[in-house]
C-alpha cells in the first residue's frame, strides 16, 4: 500500500491509501466514484480512459489511465471529463461534440474531448496557420480509437472551434 494525494478537477484528494498495481482507471472509478473515464482496450491503444494532467510549467497533455498505476499520479494535478463543464455550462469543444454529433455510443469521446482540449490549450499559447488546421487536428487526435467509426466528426468539432476563433488559435 502506497498513501497519495493529488488535485483532480481542481479538487484535493487524499491522503488515501492504495494498492501498488491499482490502475488511475480504477481509482477513478471505484475509489472516487467518477465513472466519466472509460476502461476500453487495457492496454492504453485505443486512449478511452485517457485523462489530462496539467504540468507546473504550464502545459498539459493526455495520459492513459487503464494501465498506469494510480500511485504514479501521486501529486498530480488531473482533469477527468467530469470537469469540463464549469457550473452547468459546457465547454465550446463540449458543444461543438454535440453539434456535430461527434459520438454515437460516447463510449471514446472523454478521450477525444481531453486530446481536443489540450490542443485548443496548446493552440492559445502557439497559434497555427489556418493551411495547417488539418493536419495539426488529425496529429493531435492520432491514436485515439473510436470503434463506432465516428472519426470525422471528432475531427470536425476539434478543427469548428479552431475555426471559430481565429484571433485566438490562428496566426493569419
Amino acid at each position: 500500500m502506497t498513501t497519495i494525494s493529488l488535485t483532480i478537477n481542481g479538487r484535493p484528494h487524499g491522503p488515501v491509501a492504495v494498492r501498488d498495481d491499482l490502475t488511475m482507471n480504477d481509482f477513478l472509478r471505484e475509489v472516487l466514484g467518477m465513472t466519466g473515464t472509460k476502461f476500453g482496450c487495457g492496454a492504453a491503444q485505443c486512449l478511452s480512459c485517457a485523462v489530462i494532467v496539467d504540468q507546473p510549467d504550464g502545459t498539459s497533455a493526455t495520459t492513459p489511465t487503464c494501465i498506469v498505476p494510480a500511485v504514479a499520479f501521486d501529486g498530480q494535478h488531473v482533469r477527468t471529463v467530469e470537469g469540463h463543464a464549469v457550473d452547468g455550462r459546457l465547454t465550446p469543444l463540449q458543444t461543438s461534440f454535440i453539434e456535430h454529433f461527434a459520438f454515437q455510443c460516447g463510449y471514446c469521446t472523454p478521450g477525444f474531448l481531453h486530446e481536443g482540449q489540450v490542443l485548443l490549450e496548446r493552440l492559445e499559447k502557439a497559434p497555427i496557420a489556418r493551411a495547417d488546421v488539418e493536419r495539426v487536428v488529425g496529429e493531435a487526435l492520432d491514436g485515439h480509437l473510436c470503434r463506432c467509426s465516428g472519426y470525422v466528426k471528432y475531427h470536425q468539432a476539434v478543427r469548428d472551434v479552431i475555426l471559430s476563433d481565429p484571433a485566438r488559435f490562428l496566426t493569419s
